[in-house]
């Protein structure tokens, strides 16, 4: 058996392919061995805030079906890496395309239904930069918007929820969204942001595992799902887009991240350019 010692705590073979196993498992991840040093580098610190001696006490805590310290797991492995209006195409064709789109469906009486869900939300800049992109659309202005923003890191859905960023995180946000839609911070808030409740209101912050069950029904007509997948493989990555095409309504649109691509994982939906995807019926 092989042994590694890192800077502080001993971490073999059996621990790394435990971890990877269980986070395989539960959230879908796949753990490679170009991964072992970063699972170090993420765990590390668990060890240390625990007071253990080694990733063997962690791994038998672990075993020991703490929930709590299985989701504490997962959130430190988990890379969250976004920013608001990341990939800036995408919220233009939500405007420009997706939105008039929609206002030609919908010819019943009553106000007409949006759904969007934001999966993988990250510490919320993404359903916030959605959101900015409906609430700036007089096309919209009398329906029935709702986001749903979920995530299976708890405590970056609490950054999400708490809405509260640093300055320079605006860098994509023009002036005219800044002053509509970010109080600003003085005196020991200086130098952040907060989201107007404004902002908030239709927007629903859920923890989700997305290889768990799925508490919503849809239909959606709009599914932002980018840079989640990537940490997948092709076969759950096929499993999660057929569960997509199943809760998406006729024709609905699928934005993903700029590396992820459908070819060879699903036949449901046609590419329309630019990481860009519509359901096909």
């Amino acid at each position: 058996m092989k042994q590694v010692l890192y800077s502080r705590y001993e971490f073999t073979d059996v621990d790394f392919n435990y971890i990877r196993a269980l986070i395989g498992e539960y959230a879908g991840i796949n753990l490679n061995q170009g991964k072992r040093e970063l699972v170090y580098a993420r765990l590390a610190k668990r060890i240390r805030d625990l007071e253990l001696t080694d990733f063997k006490q962690y791994c038998d805590l672990l075993r020991s079906g703490n929930q709590e310290e299985l989701v504490a797991c997962v959130n430190a492995i988990t890379t969250n890496v976004t920013s608001f209006f990341r990939e800036e195409h995408h919220f233009a064709y939500l405007a420009e395309t997706v939105l008039p789109w929609l206002v030609t469906q919908h010819t019943g009486p009553g106000p007409a239904r949006l759904r969007v869900w934001s999966a993988g939300c990250s510490s919320g800049e993404e359903p916030y930069s959605i959101e900015m992109t409906l609430r700036d659309s007089p096309m919209l202005e009398k329906w029935d918007v709702k986001i749903l923003a979920t995530d299976l890191d708890s405590n970056v859905l609490q950054r999400a929820r708490e809405g509260i960023y640093r300055m320079d995180q605006l860098e994509k946000v023009s002036d005219t969204k800044k002053r509509k839609w970010f109080l600003w911070g003085d005196d020991t808030n200086l130098g952040q942001v907060k989201v107007r409740p404004e902002l908030k209101s239709r927007i629903y912050f859920r923890q989700l595992n997305l290889m768990g069950s799925w508490p919503m029904h849809g239909p959606f007509q709009v599914i932002f799902c980018r840079n989640v997948v990537i940490y997948f493989d092709k076969v759950i990555q096929k499993q999660l887009f057929q569960r997509f095409a199943e809760i998406l309504a006729p024709e609905g649109y699928l934005f993903i991240g700029h590396s992820e691509n459908l070819f060879g994982v699903s036949e449901q939906f046609r590419s329309i350019g630019r990481t860009i995807y519509r359901k096909v019926n």
